[in-house]
């Protein structure tokens, strides 16, 4: 597999590389960030509008990962001065930052399902060996 970088791929080179993808993973990494970025990008929403959206997510993960998010500067979080008090996350302007990567992996998980989904249709509909 080739991966295109700029420049020349040098022992150097490549080690940044995969120490800017481990950044960018630390960060964006595991199962619900970049889906709580992608629910948020509909607008802002309280804490259990995102929980209902993101259907298995626990009250615990979502606060973990909403002050993360928060603490990385892609999501912002507004206490309204309400009675009861009303809470509300949203999108940074720095999240904007990560919307051509998220547009590529929305694509590539599509691309990705449907090939998968393929694969699966020939093998069922090759015949059975006999051995």
């Amino acid at each position: 597999m080739e991966i295109h970088t700029e420049g020349v791929h040098t022992q150097e080179t490549c080690s940044a590389a995969a120490g800017a993808i481990r950044d960018a993973l630390y960060v964006i990494g595991g199962k619900w960030k970049l889906p709580i970025l992608m629910t948020l990008a509909s607008g802002p929403q309280r804490f259990r509008e995102l929980q209902r959206a993101l259907e298995d997510i626990t009250p615990k993960v979502l606060s973990k990962e909403l002050k993360e998010l928060e603490l990385n500067e892609f999501v912002s979080r507004t206490v309204h001065p309400t009675t009861p008090v009303t809470v509300e996350y949203s999108l940074t302007g720095y999240s904007s930052s990560l919307q051509k990567v998220l547009i590529e992996l929305r694509d590539w998980g599509f691309a990705h399902r449907q090939r998968l989904k393929a694969s699966l249709k020939a093998a069922k509909s090759q015949p059975a060996h006999a051995e």
